[in-house]
């Protein structure tokens, strides 16, 4: 009864101090495509992704029911860093729907004016920041100024609170309604109400990543993972290790029920369950403590991440190719940075198509048949194999005219055309294609059976092409896999390479289309198509990951471009338009919805792409 009665309490007061509007709420996930493209349109980073912010305390006055409640102490405000746009993750401040999206919308042009360092004075450039936006596109102050009068409605009115806390907010106020109108804050106690038009005034520093060395301990010690449901960046702080000699008790005893005191996550685990505990428990935190102790774990799990041996990996093509690799935040390539290994696969025996290919590969041979150019003759040769009569009844009738006419170019001959065009597919075999598209395939059978028809149908073109996959662990090797040359037919030995593929480790994507790009660059052909097929974005153990790696494959198609090359992507990762257009351009990429399609959907956009 007791519970029963807390239960009731809690649910009348929470309901009662509650500003919220949950029916009329707009999540990030419905927003985020809208806002990400007006971000960008308006001279946003391209290369930032839109991610949903974490709570963060605001410090201002909260009335008796938020007190009591233990409610509002946390606001979601937006701001941008050197790897996201970062957004509430839902706005449901106001009653109407229509309001709450125009909210996403307008904090995202906002950002698109604002740096990534931080601000001296916080009021001051908001209000600087709003009068660019109204100043550069007129079009959003309709849009501001429905978004000012319901904001204004929701703040404190200046009678109804201290002198020291109404003076400032009659400085938002106005500063909300005439932007640039106050040039100071007045200080007060208390922090003033988040202003809810306005970007993050101080905003968390995320912990976005390790020293080198935590990245090479990582690459040793791998073991059970689990990824949390959310997508909020969670801020951290260095912390020294716990000492694990301080007696009988080592833990506060009001922190006996809870997970906040220290959970030691770094170890390989035998029970899942103990993962999914700290996983939940995880989820609820909003910052975490890190710390590193050096030691080694008395157990590890180890798989797929270990090289394999020798006698049953892949062949190595001589000792490597060494590449350049760029550092957006130097704006410099760094020579000789990575290493490519090329490789094939060694004693492969010959093999057929699967039988299950077989009616599909016949039908798309059949079908592009008619891209492979015409036998026709070729009139007016010096040396053929027939007379043209043409040119002969021609060079007659001027001879007997009495012209001095020569007697050469008088035969004629058929000659198969030539396509002016070399394409090579690199398609990505990294540790991502292990997964499951469904109850029968995993994505890399997916991508294994589009090569077999990939080869099979250019094989009825007659163009040139070559395939090539890649994966890689770190900068040292990037391992490249040939699975078929410019120069080698498609036979069953081909088929073998592509029977034999296998998920390998991440994703450095950069270095991979610089090595493509060299290789179709020696190709004297007048089009040159470089196709990626991939399933996710560039990503590896060290510092690759992240904003990093997406710049890096950026500089590279563009050096492709630059060449004269034709880059193209065709990817199954459903979050590829977060990216991509950075990457690629609007034009520069496909996303295949349904996985189990990509082995008859490919051919069919080569087909567009040469046309």
């Amino acid at each position: 009864m007791e519970e029963h009665v807390g239960q009731l309490w809690d649910r009348l007061i929470t309901r009662a101090a509650s500003r919220r509007h949950p029916e009329a709420a707009v999540t990030l996930e419905q927003a985020s495509r809208c806002a990400g493209i007006l971000f960008r349109a308006l001279g946003g980073d391209g290369g930032l992704r839109v991610e949903a912010a974490n709570a963060t305390a605001h410090g201002a006055r909260r009335s008796w029911l938020q007190r009591i409640g233990g409610s509002n102490r946390k606001v979601e405000l937006s701001w941008r860093d050197e790897q996201a746009l970062r957004l509430p993750s839902v706005i449901d401040v106001f009653p109407r729907a229509g309001l709450n999206r125009d909210l996403y919308l307008w904090l995202a042009a906002l950002a698109s004016q604002a740096g990534n360092e931080g601000w001296s004075d916080w009021f001051v450039q908001s209000q600087f920041l709003t009068r660019q936006v109204l100043r550069d596109y007129p079009g959003l102050g309709t849009r501001y100024r429905r978004l000012v009068t319901a904001h204004l409605e929701q703040r404190p009115e200046a009678h109804r609170i201290p002198a020291d806390q109404a003076k400032q907010e009659r400085a938002i106020r106005d500063a909300l309604l005439r932007p640039g109108s106050r040039d100071w804050l007045p200080e007060a106690r208390h922090a003033p109400q988040p202003v809810l038009l306005w970007l993050h005034p101080t905003p968390p520093i995320a912990f976005s990543g390790s020293s080198n060395q935590d990245a090479d301990d990582a690459g040793e010690r791998q073991g059970n993972s689990k990824n949390l449901d959310d997508q909020r960046r969670r801020t951290a702080e260095r912390t020294e290790m716990p000492r694990q000699d301080r007696g009988l008790v080592t833990i506060r005893m009001e922190n006996i029920l809870t997970w906040g005191e220290f959970a030691k996550v770094d170890r390989g685990l035998e029970e899942n369950e103990d993962l999914d505990q700290a996983a939940d428990a995880a989820e609820a935190m909003e910052q975490f403590d890190v710390t590193r102790d050096g030691k080694s774990v008395s157990s590890r799990l180890r798989f797929d991440l270990d090289l394999p041996s020798q006698s049953c990996d892949d062949q190595c093509i001589g000792e490597g190719i060494l590449l350049p690799e760029w550092d957006y935040r130097s704006q410099r390539l760094q020579p000789d940075h990575c290493r490519v290994q090329p490789m094939v696969a060694a004693d492969s025996l010959p093999c057929e198509l699967p039988a299950r290919l077989r009616l599909i590969a016949a039908r798309l041979r059949a079908q592009f048949q008619a891209l492979a150019p015409a036998r026709t003759w070729h009139r007016g040769q010096q040396d053929g194999t027939e007379i043209d009569l043409e040119a002969y009844l021609r060079f007659s009738g001027e001879r007997a005219a009495g012209q001095s006419v020569a007697g050469d170019r008088l035969y004629r001959e058929m000659r198969c055309g030539a396509r002016d065009l070399a394409c090579l597919l690199l398609a990505d075999l990294s540790l991502s294609t292990d997964a499951w598209v469904n109850d029968q395939a995993r994505v890399i059978d997916v991508i294994r059976d589009t090569l077999f028809l990939f080869a099979e149908t250019l094989g009825a073109t007659g163009d040139r092409f070559a395939m090539y996959g890649f994966s890689s662990r770190r900068r040292d090797p990037v391992r490249f896999h040939q699975l078929k040359s410019f120069d080698e037919r498609c036979d069953a030995r081909v088929r073998s390479r592509i029977h034999n593929i296998k998920p390998g480790y991440y994703t450095r994507m950069g270095t991979a289309i610089r090595h493509a790009t060299n290789l179709l660059g020696e190709q004297p052909a007048g089009r040159r198509l470089l196709l990626l097929l991939t399933d996710g974005k560039p990503n590896d153990l060290d510092k690759y990951e992240g904003r990093y790696g997406i710049e890096d494959t950026r500089h590279a198609i563009r050096q492709a471009r630059d060449l004269g090359l034709q880059p193209f992507c065709v990817t199954v990762d459903r979050y590829a338009g977060e990216y991509l257009p950075h990457l690629f351009g609007s034009g520069g990429f496909v996303v295949i919805r349904k996985p189990s399609q990509l082995p008859r959907e490919l051919p069919v956009l080569y087909a567009r792409l040469t046309a």
